[in-house]
């Protein structure tokens, strides 16, 4: 997989991951596996220094016929948050929304918190992936409200099996950076 970012900006943004993101240590994962390094990825998107450089990856692998951008709440948000603000300020229109983890009982109901229509094409984002279980059910939840997905994005692919399990929904993926670019082996299997 090649890298969207040009060699200086990813250079820069894996710098910052290993600095701010990256913890070595004793970790349980999501899905109950243990891991000997854990990455918060929000310690760098959240960052004015490395907004820049997450919203221009995306930006560089967005489709044109994108025209929505979100994910699974909480790893999603600041991704599509930042790269919607990013692409609006360079006159790109790009509607963002959450996708909330269960479905609101009160007010309109539903997963999809903020702007997201039938018909809308969908980049479904997310911070960090291991086994790409968040991105699928965040592209299911776009489906269940008539959007269409076209993309799967990631900061960090710390996994190496999303690519094909995103395939075997007919849908492609991409990532900013891999484990290996940051040191690490793949531990997605």
């Amino acid at each position: 997989m090649s890298h969207p970012l040009p060699p200086t900006e990813f250079e820069a943004l894996r710098r910052h991951l290993l600095e701010h993101s990256v913890r070595r240590g004793d970790f349980t994962l999501k899905s109950g596996r243990k891991s000997s390094w854990f990455i918060d990825s929000k310690q760098t998107v959240c960052r004015p220094e490395a907004m820049m450089s997450v919203a221009d990856g995306v930006l560089s692998v967005l489709p044109d016929e994108a025209t929505a951008i979100g994910g699974l709440t909480m790893g999603a948000d600041p991704v599509a948050f930042i790269t919607a603000g990013v692409a609006a300020c360079r006159g790109r229109p790009l509607k963002a929304f959450s996708v909330r983890k269960e479905a609101k009982d009160h007010g309109g109901g539903g997963r999809i918190a903020g702007a997201l229509d039938p018909g809308d094409r969908v980049v479904v984002t997310e911070d960090t992936v291991t086994r790409g279980t968040s991105l699928l059910e965040a592209a299911r939840a776009v489906r269940d409200a008539e959007g269409v997905p076209v993309l799967l994005v990631a900061v960090v692919d710390r996994g190496g099996t999303v690519e094909a399990m995103a395939a075997a929904e007919g849908i492609p993926f991409r990532a900013l950076l891999t484990a290996p670019d940051l040191g690490f082996d793949y531990e997605g299997a």
